[in-house]
């Protein structure tokens, strides 16, 4: 069942005795998230220190020259551009077809960059979610002054993102002269969003197969009917401006599945948060429900159960972020890798998350991780199979179970 179609379960502050406003997990800057007062620790804010003082050094003959330095210091592949020229950013004013966004993600920091515009980081807190930063590409030999940006919470702490800071993913159809004329997906992100419904104000290369016809389009209403122009992507800009000559498929589908993870697991910290905040460690019946919910969310999602197949005949990709994705420095064990991709008939050849691994699943509070865990061993038993698990075939649950059993540590002992 999908997250936005289960019961809104909010835990309140314990504020009886002193006549407080109870407080949700949708109110970030209460305790116990503190999520403006506090100084966060995700890897980019760690770094920042030694961008700004130029111990790391970048490129600043170009900007182009500049991103691609940038990216490389923060491990995060060039190859994993993607271009979207939809007005659906901060700095929307700059965004055309004729000067699209690019996007850069690794597992923990997202970028992005438009040429002639500041550069835009969301980098991931294990405990806060995503942290925002915003920078001038720096100039003439000038030192990088990268500040936090109050106003990207305007989307990413609204409800596109379940009112926690998370990923945010847009489909649209853009006007020729910007604006979107219609939109899709709302408020929705991860691998279950069906495929005509994304893509939408993004440029697609190679040969996408999955994209939707609203990738590559513009639109403008005549007589009240839609009508779609297609832009074969490098036509209208110079791909010579970026630090790729790509928008492949494939980190576009790696994209949303990790949005919709990021945004899952960490509404189910706060939610965890805010309730043991609210019984002092002592969960009520009510908070053990909710509990209960949200590791079936999250258990759901990180076992693909409502992962949208792939076409008939799969889907192709560039190559080049494809090998990266899976030669990535991650934990490996004996029985394989959970990042090895299958892109014929689905996304993962085991289907269980890599993100598993990520800042925002390992911050989660204990007694919330504990209980993710627990349900997935009941999930992955293939001595007694769970029906709604049922797609999962035995040797992928073993291959699965042998891979997380060799690279965490803190699994329940009865695993």
């Amino acid at each position: 069942m999908p997250r936005w179609t289960l019961p809104f379960l909010a835990a309140l502050l314990s504020a009886g005795a002193s006549g407080a406003e109870p407080v949700t997990f949708r109110d970030f800057d209460a305790p116990p998230h503190n999520y403006r007062q506090r100084t966060p620790a995700d890897r980019f804010t760690r770094m920042k220190d030694d961008l700004e003082s130029g111990r790391i050094a970048l490129d600043q003959s170009s900007e182009r020259g500049f991103m691609i330095s940038l990216l490389r210091a923060l491990d995060v592949p060039v190859s994993s551009q993607m271009l979207v020229f939809s007005t659906t950013s901060l700095q929307l004013r700059l965004i055309t077809p004729s000067n699209p966004r690019a996007l850069f993600f690794n597992d923990e920091i997202y970028l992005g960059y438009i040429p002639g515009g500041r550069v835009e980081v969301l980098s991931l807190d294990s405990e806060l979610g995503a942290i925002f930063s915003i920078f001038d590409i720096p100039r003439d030999g000038r030192a990088m002054r990268i500040e936090r940006s109050e106003k990207c919470m305007n989307c990413h702490g609204g409800a596109d993102s379940a009112y926690i800071p998370g990923l945010v993913m847009k489909s649209v159809v853009p006007g020729q002269r910007g604006g979107s004329l219609i939109a899709f997906r709302i408020e929705q992100t991860g691998h279950g969003i069906p495929f005509e419904q994304r893509f939408g104000g993004w440029y697609v290369t190679g040969k996408p197969g999955v994209a939707s016809e609203l990738a590559n389009v513009v639109g403008r209403f005549s007589n009240g009917t839609l009508v779609k122009q297609r832009i074969e992507p490098g036509t209208l800009f110079d791909f010579a401006r970026y630090p790729a000559a790509t928008s492949d498929v494939l980190p576009q589908l790696l994209l949303e599945h990790q949005a919709g993870f990021v945004n899952r697991v960490v509404e189910a910290s706060y939610r965890a948060r805010t309730a043991l905040h609210a019984s002092g460690g002592k969960l009520t019946p009510e908070h053990e429900r909710e509990f209960d919910e949200q590791a079936q969310i999250v258990t759901r999602y990180i076992l693909f159960a409502d992962e949208v197949p792939l076409p008939e005949g799969g889907a192709e990709s560039d190559g080049e972020f494809r090998n990266e994705f899976q030669n990535a420095n991650r934990p490996r064990a004996e029985a394989g890798s959970l990042r090895e991709l299958d892109f014929r008939t689905r996304l993962l050849k085991r289907r269980c998350s890599y993100m598993i691994y990520s800042p925002v699943f390992q911050g989660l509070p204990p007694p919330m991780k504990q209980r993710i865990y627990r349900r997935l061993g009941e999930a992955l038993d293939s001595e007694k199979p769970d029906a709604e698990y049922a797609y999962l075939p035995g040797d992928e649950k073993r291959a699965i179970r042998a891979i997380l059993k060799a690279t965490l540590t803190d699994l329940p002992a009865a695993w």
